[in-house]
């Protein structure tokens, strides 16, 4: 179980075949995000464009999945069909533990296959199967379909696009096990670049546990944690859809794109409102204690014989808000409805609902007309949404093909980049402040979770450019030591620096616990590396006019603050990959 390098399954799909790797780099790159980018520094052909057939698409875990909770997550690393750069994916379900009981660190996919496949691979078998009739099914669909072909459960992970991604939409995400997703900067389009429909991984074999009583009081500690305190307890009760309501409170809820910041409509689509009006139950990653899928219904109504069918819609703070305040829904189920469409497309609901935002704005002000969008867009029209939703996914026309490849895409067609809500990509639901427009425009996977700075801004109102900068480098290596382990980041208030050092001594990577600090900088300074061979240039990175308009608790926008902080932190991400920087870290340069 402990080994002192990296197991990687590395398949072809144009031949259908696939080899073990051993590959070196345990104690230095970790797993996850760091195994995720040396990979890619060996397999990524940083030169050519995302949909070229010898990108690898690369699947990854970390060393303590499957020996402590919350360890749940898969990496995903691909050049991005949103900007063609190297990028990075996270998802919950159940892939993490499927890779560690099929014995395997890492997936690299390679090539692309001749016709619409699906990737079927286990511990003992590997498969590439022609699945060209599931060409334009949706999400749901293919789920179903998938599962009667590969029978199964537990260990058993089934990773899907829908038509976004056959259409290589730069928004398509990668459905994980129907409730979770690779979601952000397109990797649902890197599986269509492959003719990859579906891949199905099969846990199918076993390990044993550590029998060491340090491994087992250690584990129960952890444990006790996340079931037996409060650390965790706001992720199960109402989950991150209380975030809702205090940040409307703050004024830094999104509404209408972003033309406004609180909402006195907020009562109905608050996390309260979710689970009092919507919810069904909770569910969990596999290995994870906490439970905090938080899964509502929507109801369909059948005409022909009067019958109502129940969709199941997982739902957190980041889809309400993308599909309800950012569009002015103010209806519980009418998000929920949007939700569902969004989940059959196969889209990242953040981007989707953020694009349509623009597109509404961009229609009621005449720069785009019926003509493009086929339906009128009006804030707060559920219905019109739904049908977008679809048009969207399946790049209906000229006006969404363009919109599928980003708002700002879009808009340098149509016009309309001031009010383009793009930090990097569509942004995430927190108008806080400089600190946050700065850390997602200019951060590594343009991420709220890659730093702390929407939390910083909910705090502080202090312009200190340096402060802000030393925080935001300083946080970002620990999360991506985190997200190496491939710890879910709503667990680390319990995995501080001291009890991540105790779990991995107690299963026996003591070198990797003695040198976490220095890998977590190593980590961050290789993804930093990758993306800047891929054609990555901070400084050329806008923050649009709509943010320099905005009001929070703090007062509105300091247009002079903000670029005086991007400006400096643009410096800092350079100063990470300077040679003198990457030697010190015994990063290859070449």
């Amino acid at each position: 179980m402990i080994r002192d390098h990296f197991r990687v399954m590395v398949v072809d799909l144009a031949s259908g075949r696939g080899n073990v790797e051993k590959i070196e780099g345990r104690n230095e790159y970790v797993g996850g995000s760091g195994l995720g980018a040396h990979l890619f520094s060996l397999y990524g052909r940083p030169e050519l464009a995302w949909d070229a057939p010898e990108q690898p698409l690369i699947f990854s875990i970390g060393p303590l999945t499957g020996l402590f909770p919350l360890m749940s997550k898969t990496v995903c690393s691909f050049k991005s069909p949103y900007h063609n750069q190297f990028a990075e994916s996270h998802a919950g379900g159940r892939s993490a533990l499927a890779l560690r009981f099929a014995d395997y660190d890492a997936l690299v996919i390679r090539g692309r296959a001749e016709r619409l496949s699906c990737l079927n691979l286990g511990m003992r078998h590997l498969e590439v199967k022609d699945v060209q009739f599931l060409a334009g099914k949706d999400v749901f669909k293919t789920g179903k379909i998938l599962r009667n072909m590969y029978p199964g459960s537990g260990h058993r992970s089934i990773l899907r696009i829908g038509p976004a991604g056959e259409n290589l939409s730069g928004m398509a995400c990668i459905n994980a096990d129907t409730y979770r997703h690779f979601g952000r900067l397109g990797s649902g389009g890197v599986m269509g670049a492959k003719n990859l429909k579906g891949i199905v991984i099969q846990g199918d074999g076993s390990f044993a546990l550590p029998e060491s009583r340090e491994y087992s009081k250690v584990y129960k500690e952890v444990y006790k944690k996340m079931t037996a305190t409060d650390m965790m307890s706001k992720y199960h009760n109402l989950g991150t859809a209380a975030n809702l309501n205090s940040l409307n409170e703050l004024k830094s809820l999104p509404w209408r794109n972003l033309q406004a910041t609180k909402d006195d409509e907020i009562g109905n689509i608050t996390g309260e409102r979710f689970a009092d009006d919507t919810l069904l139950r909770n569910a969990a990653c596999a290995g994870c204690p906490v439970g905090c899928i938080h899964i509502g219904f929507v109801r369909e109504k059948f005409m022909k014989d009067n019958q109502y069918l129940y969709r199941q819609v997982a739902y957190d703070y980041e889809p309400i808000f993308a599909t309800g305040s950012m569009l002015g829904v103010t209806d519980a189920f009418a998000v929920l409805g949007i939700m569902d469409e969004v989940e059959k497309a196969g889209l990242d609901v953040m981007s989707g609902g953020v694009a349509l935002a623009w597109a509404t704005e961009a229609f009621e002000k005449g720069l785009i007309t019926e003509k493009q969008t086929i339906v009128p867009l009006s804030f707060g029209d559920a219905e019109a949404y739904k049908k977008a939703v679809e048009y969207l996914g399946n790049a209906e026309n000229e006006f969404y093909a363009a919109l599928a490849k980003g708002s700002l895409v879009a808009a340098q067609k149509y016009g309309g980049e001031d009010f383009a809500c793009v930090l990097g990509q569509e942004m995430a639901g927190y108008a806080t402040g400089e600190t946050f427009y700065v850390a997602e425009g200019l951060g590594f996977r343009h991420s709220h979770l890659d730093s702390g700075g929407y939390s910083y801004d909910q705090k502080n109102d202090k312009k200190d450019v340096n402060g802000v900068c030393d925080f935001l480098i300083h946080d970002e290596s620990g999360r991506a030591l985190l997200t190496s382990m491939v710890s879910c980041l709503f667990g680390r208030g319990v995995y501080n620096d001291d009890q991540l050092r105790e779990c991995l001594e107690s299963v026996g990577y003591k070198d990797m616990a003695a040198d976490m600090e220095k890998a977590g900088e190593r980590i961050q300074a290789l993804r930093w590396k990758c993306r800047f061979d891929t054609g990555y240039d901070p400084e050329s990175i806008r923050i649009p006019k709509r943010y320099h308009e905005v009001t929070t608790w703090k007062g509105k926008t300091d247009p002079q603050y903000l670029e005086e902080l991007k400006a400096e932190y643009a410096r800092r991400i350079k100063e990470l990959v300077t040679p003198e920087a990457l030697e010190k870290l015994k990063i290859d340069i070449k």
